[in-house]
């Protein structure tokens, strides 16, 4: 499986709002679902959210009620929109295709992340 590309990122003050992407054709096939996993400088990786070919979405406590994830299925891109963002929200945000539960596909193949800092 080729590698997803991730896009966006960069530098907001607390309270901006940011959006990465993550495109794959693992995605566009509906091969495979979409997580986002973000990890801070010295921390452990965290998931962050997850949606899946049939539209389904998943977030962490954490992020609830300010990210949005979305996807423009044809493209196989999925988007994090993220709003009201807090200095804790730092970190590289990596893309990750997952398996789907009825479907034997190979996945599991990771971007290579890109930065977002939220400063105070």
């Amino acid at each position: 499986e080729v590698q997803p590309v991730e896009s966006g990122g960069g530098s907001v003050q607390t309270g901006g709002s940011l959006s990465v992407s993550c495109t794959t054709p693992a995605f566009a096939s509906s091969r495979c679902g979409v997580d986002w996993y973000r990890q801070a400088a010295g921390k452990e990786r965290e998931w962050v959210s997850g949606t899946r070919p049939d539209g389904s979405t998943s977030y962490a406590d954490s992020v609830k009620g300010r990210f949005t994830i979305s996807a423009d299925k044809t493209k196989g891109t999925v988007y994090l929109i993220m709003n009201s963002l807090k200095p804790e929200d730092t970190g590289v945000y990596t893309c990750v295709t997952k398996r789907l539960t009825w479907l034997p596909s190979t996945c599991n193949t990771w971007g290579r992340g890109t930065q977002v800092t939220v400063s105070s």
